[in-house]
């Protein structure tokens, strides 16, 4: 599902709020970061993560690599963060209410 503009406006503002709860460190994109990123994403359906110094990998890459392997979209880089929304199959969560075109 390709978000909107507005959407990605939407999200990008509700994101500005969110302190990192994921960080991408020496071991770049492993299994069990994957598997952290897909739970997180879960419970939550808008993530931001943070790249630390010591990864081999830029914000950028990072987003689209990790995105790729969630099925997520990236909301949008700035610096060493980025922001991933994925909506959630879940029933027990309060999902995004997306704004429409």
């Amino acid at each position: 599902m390709a978000l909107t503009k507005k959407q990605i406006k939407q999200l990008r503002g509700m994101a500005n709020s969110l302190k990192p709860l994921i960080n991408i460190g020496k071991n770049d994109i492993s299994d069990s970061l994957v598997k952290q990123t897909s739970e997180t994403l879960a419970k939550r359906e808008l993530v931001k993560i943070s790249v630390q110094d010591g990864s081999g990998l830029d914000a950028k890459e990072a987003a689209d690599k990790l995105a790729g392997q969630l099925g997520a979209e990236v909301v949008q880089t700035i610096g060493n963060r980025f922001v991933l929304f994925r909506r959630s199959k879940r029933d027990d969560i309060e999902h995004i209410a997306l704004v429409r075109e």
